[in-house]
């Protein structure tokens, strides 16, 4: 790759043109906007259907859209079953590295029979088609295969991320009513076990719905299991029920795949519905498009089942495309910070795809970490979950990278089901910009009267269009939907996702965040992810948080809690200093209030800075809801 500095921008080179997918976007694109439900359909050709689809997109019912009607289809279909009689069949389809250190690697051929043991399993429990299983597991092979299992059956799989709190998991599993859970007895995290199965018995305490618990063993530490409820995995496995032959159930392309609980800043979660067709055909599509999918590749997203991102770009479309996905169990950092960077030299992983919090975590240990190892399979790198500061991007970029990745910076949310703005391989890169609209995709920057901004103004970012891996709606709350999604401009019949951005004079769109994380100092918007940026760019700073505080003059004033690099010390002088370096590059209106240095900030699972907590906190206020908090 190669930098343009008068631009601002990086090249690709003509290697990564020649080898990509997709060789250009501006052609496909237009293509994709003048004849969306064509581009679907076409897209929808690359997967196997029991029975093709009557009409790609029935709007009968909006914003309930229902894409590729009259279709028939099962994602296992896809993501296994096709690969048993290609080549791919003793292919690895998963790679799996315990933090102890303990190694699996199973087949497609493999992968088939576990999936079938497991299906039979739950049906001798009594699951049927539509049931909602809830999984509450460890990142371990088993956790795959319980998620294809229910899928198989045509029941419904909501995983629950093996962090959160008894009432939590229990507050999920009584929305879904879930008469099976799928647990472990524990997992590693950072040398000790978290007591998976000690949070699941207090759990089903509170959920009179269960009657079955399934537990893997992971650990071997001593757990408390209930006559009658609780059963050992490795037991039922050897029993007769547990043939490794089993039909996949031909669904329909509208028939729910899977829950997932996303939480807001306030209420009770949102359990998000995701359908076998639309769902396969856009995960399928993204992942094979942005991350350039090739047989050979050895791909890694690093995040957890547990969400979206785990669910769609680690779990299915990977699958879907015949990857060879690789899955690690426990801390980036245990025991030494170069764990991430050994197990691609030794598995020789060609894709990583994680989060900014993960990258600016690793960066806080310097360049010799990752230096000391051979990166050179990796080909692609990818960043999701929240806008990517310059300053990570850049590290990511030549240390990790080593100057030839591209980066795939992804926007997107759990109710997209799939990326909506992204580059490709072959499109000149930004840093901290997520580039493009992903095909099919309309995306506008807008002001309060719904008129698109100028160029570099700031507004609310919407969706103009529809796109087959909307979610079909929050389970039982069919009002919710609308409101908080399609209310606000119900007119235009816009998609909402809450968050704010810009649009450069390039056409390239920045994502600031969300909504609610813009401070309004003086009459001025300012983005929270810009002032964390300007700060994480001193070189004493490692991680940054900006909140705005009520001030009787400017209306808001910008508090920022910092992190430091190792062997910084706080003081007075270096707050002054962070103060001013802040001031030089965002001008004199950013310049902090106050910087407050601490060891940590509140995070989610997911990684996601919660600013509402540290607002709270400042204000001596009700902190909320704090079951998707990071331990």
């Amino acid at each position: 790759m190669s930098f343009d500095e008068k631009k601002g921008m990086y090249f690709p080179s003509e290697d990564i043109i020649n080898q990509s997918n997709v060789k250009e976007y501006e052609k496909l694109y237009k293509y994709s906007i003048e004849n969306r439900e064509q581009f679907w359909a076409e897209q929808a050709e690359h997967l196997d259907w029991f029975k093709k689809w009557d009409k790609v997109v029935d709007e009968s019912d909006k914003p309930f859209y229902k894409w590729f009607q009259g279709g028939k289809i099962n994602i296992v279909q896809n993501a296994v079953d096709r690969h048993l009689t290609t080549a791919n069949r003793n292919k690895l389809a998963i790679i799996w590295e315990g933090e102890n250190g303990d190694i699996r690697t199973y087949s497609y051929h493999a992968l088939n029979r576990e999936i079938s043991k497991f299906a039979n399993i739950l049906k001798s429990m009594g699951v049927k088609k539509g049931d909602i299983v809830t999984i509450y597991m460890p990142q371990i092979p088993e956790q795959v295969f319980a998620m294809l299992a229910c899928a198989k059956i045509g029941a419904v799989h909501s995983v629950v991320y093996g962090g959160f709190s008894h009432e939590a998991l229990s507050e999920r599993i009584k929305d879904a009513e879930s008469r099976v859970v799928i647990t472990a007895d524990g997992g590693f995290r950072r040398g000790k076990i978290a007591d998976l199965k000690a949070i699941v018995n207090q759990a089903v305490e509170l959920s009179p719905t269960v009657e079955v618990v399934i537990t893997v063993k992971r650990t071997g530490h001593e757990v408390y299991m209930e006559n009658d409820r609780d059963y050992w995995y490795h037991d039922l496995e050897n029993l007769p029920i547990a043939s490794p032959i089993c039909e996949t159930e031909e669904t329909d392309a509208n028939d729910m795949l899977f829950l997932l609980y996303t939480s807001g800043s306030t209420g009770k979660p949102k359990g998000m519905m995701h359908n076998h067709g639309g769902y396969s055909v856009y995960t399928a599509t993204t992942n094979r498009m942005v991350f350039d999918i090739k047989p050979e590749d050895r791909y890694w997203c690093a995040a957890d089942p547990g969400w979206i991102t785990g669910h769609s770009y680690l779990v299915y479309s990977p699958l879907i495309n015949g990857a060879t996905i690789f899955m690690y169990e426990g801390a980036p950092n245990h025991p030494y910070p170069n764990r991430w960077w050994r197990m691609i030299e030794k598995y020789g992983i060609n894709i990583l795809y994680t989060s900014p919090t993960a990258i600016r975590g690793l960066m806080r240990y310097g360049d010799s970490w990752v230096k000391r190892h051979d990166l050179s399979s990796l080909r692609l790198l990818g960043s999701v979950g929240e806008p990517i500061n310059p300053e990570a991007w850049k590290w990511y970029y030549k240390v990790v990278g080593n100057e030839k990745c591209p980066i795939m910076d992804t926007w997107w949310q759990t109710e997209t089901g799939g990326f909506m703005i992204c580059p490709l391989p072959v499109i000149p890169l930004k840093p901290g910009s997520a580039s493009k609209p992903f095909f099919g995709n309309e995306i506008a920057v807008v002001d309060d009267n719904h008129n698109d901004v100028k160029p570099n103004e700031e507004g609310t970012l919407v969706i103009k269009n529809i796109w087959p891996g909307l979610s079909a709606g929050i389970y039982k709350d069919r009002q919710k939907f609308i409101d908080t999604y399609w209310k606000k401009f119900e007119k235009e019949g816009w998609y909402h996702p809450g968050d704010s951005a810009k649009i450069d004079e390039d056409g390239y769109i920045w994502v600031i965040g969300r909504s609610d994380d813009v401070i309004k100092v003086s009459g001025y918007r300012l983005g929270t992810a810009e002032i964390e940026s300007a700060l994480v760019s001193h070189p004493m700073v490692v991680e940054a948080a900006a909140i705005p505080l009520p001030h009787k003059l400017k209306g808001n004033a910008i508090h920022v809690f910092a992190i430091l690099k190792e062997g910084a010390t706080p003081s007075r002088e270096l707050e002054n200093e962070l103060k001013d370096h802040v001031a030089k590059v965002m001008g004199p209106i950013a310049k902090p209030e106050e910087i407050i240095f601490s060891d940590s900030l509140p995070k989610t699972r997911s990684g996601k800075i919660m600013r509402r907590v540290l607002k709270a906190r400042a204000q001596g206020l009700d902190e909320g809801d704090l079951s998707t908090m990071e331990e």
